[in-house]
């Protein structure tokens, strides 16, 4: 079950066995065919060990269940879309706030404000896939879900196309 559309929820992403990553707060926008929308408005803290910032811009978060990606989508920063490869998300509603977790598996689809796009971080993850032992089919999963993202966010495919976007950071706004 997942959190209704207007109810703050957190985020917190882990590294494979545990190691605390990024974590910031969020609102549920709603959903659509391309999975469930979280808005994080600008000035958002987001903390991760050794690292913290405030986000300078609106932005929107689209999780699925199924796909092993958590999209990041702006405008007005380097980049106007960051896609974390990640384990598929799973919410624990045993708190007063619901926490969306997933394990952030270091690929990252990017598309610069220029439109250049690429996968970052394969040297990480390379890395990490020996060092932490991850397991084939999480190493398959990830390799796969990587290609995908790459080609959907070059071809401009929903939800990485600039009206799905424009239309989610809408509704952010649409809440102040």
């Amino acid at each position: 079950m997942t959190p209704a559309a207007g109810d703050a929820v957190r985020v917190e992403m882990s590294k494979h066995g545990g190691t605390p990553h990024w974590r910031y707060d969020a609102v549920v926008l709603g959903a659509d065919a391309e999975g469930t929308w979280l808005g994080v408005p600008a000035g958002t803290h987001h903390e991760r060990p050794g690292a913290a910032f405030d986000s300078a811009v609106d932005k929107v978060v689209r999780i699925t269940a199924e796909h092993r990606v958590a999209a990041l989508l702006g405008s007005g920063l380097w980049c106007d879309v960051y896609v974390d490869v990640a384990t598929p998300p799973r919410w624990d509603l045993s708190g007063a706030v619901p926490v969306l977790r997933s394990v952030d598996l270091d690929l990252d689809v990017i598309r610069r404000a220029d439109g250049t796009v690429f996968v970052d971080d394969e040297d990480e993850f390379a890395d990490h896939r020996v060092r932490f032992g991850y397991p084939a089919e999480l190493v398959a999963a990830a390799e796969a879900s990587s290609s995908a993202t790459l080609a959907a966010v070059r071809n401009g495919e929903p939800p990485f196309d600039r009206a799905t976007v424009a239309h989610w950071l809408g509704v952010l706004r649409g809440l102040r």
